[in-house]
């Protein structure tokens, strides 16, 4: 089986809008084919969840988690509090099991891996260019100015990686990405799922809130 490449998987993103692990999977799973492995990702439905990406999400849930503290205390007491905001397009989704325990999952993610934004795209651009200029700034000092963008655009995708939800890996089975579990709840329910916005409390700590709504 020839190797998958990061050009592969993102000429089969590009094709399918399918996420990172889900183009890898369909690709190994194909030697390599884009034709097959498109064919595969429709099968799975995967290629129909990107497609209901831009439909209107309106319903949902608020899902909670509050981290209990290892020593004895009062059982409604934790250290770690979230509030994770989980859209739909109808309310018969909402109540499904499926997508609770989805929302419940983001809850757990936001509380072990504190990001600070939903999505890459909500990052302030001032935050982004001082990013992109210090791994700039890096890269000309390791004499690598060769290889500069390659160097920047790794170091950024690693900084979204940190601060940003949906590309966060997923702590309970990585290395798939959060972006990958809320699309295939998508694939399965059939309806856009939106992640709209969290807040977390962590004691002796400011809030770290997402009060922007978006669309994934």
């Amino acid at each position: 089986m020839p190797a998958v490449t990061t050009a592969m998987i993102k000429e089969l993103r590009d094709a399918t809008n399918a996420g990172m692990m889900d183009a890898k999977k369909a690709l190994e799973a194909n030697d390599g084919d884009l034709e097959k492995s498109k064919d595969w990702l429709r099968q799975k439905g995967i290629t129909k969840a990107a497609e209901r990406a831009g439909r209107h999400a309106g319903q949902g849930v608020v899902a909670t988690y509050v981290h209990k503290p290892t020593a004895e205390g009062s059982q409604w007491a934790g250290s770690v509090g979230v509030l994770v905001e989980v859209n739909s397009e109808s309310d018969f989704v909402a109540r499904n099991d499926i997508f609770q325990n989805l929302a419940r999952e983001l809850a757990l993610q936001v509380a072990g891996g504190s990001p600070l934004y939903v999505r890459r795209e909500e990052v302030p651009a001032a935050l982004v260019q001082r990013e992109r200029d210090v791994a700039m700034a890096q890269a000309k000092e390791q004499g690598k100015e060769k290889f500069a963008d390659k160097i920047v655009e790794g170091k950024l995708n690693a900084f979204f990686a940190e601060v940003c939800l949906l590309d966060q890996v997923y702590l309970k089975d990585p290395p798939r990405k959060v972006r990958d579990i809320v699309a295939e709840a998508v694939a399965q329910l059939k309806e856009n799922i939106v992640v709209s916005r969290f807040v977390r409390f962590e004691v002796g700590q400011s809030p770290t809130v997402d009060v922007t709504a978006g669309e994934e």
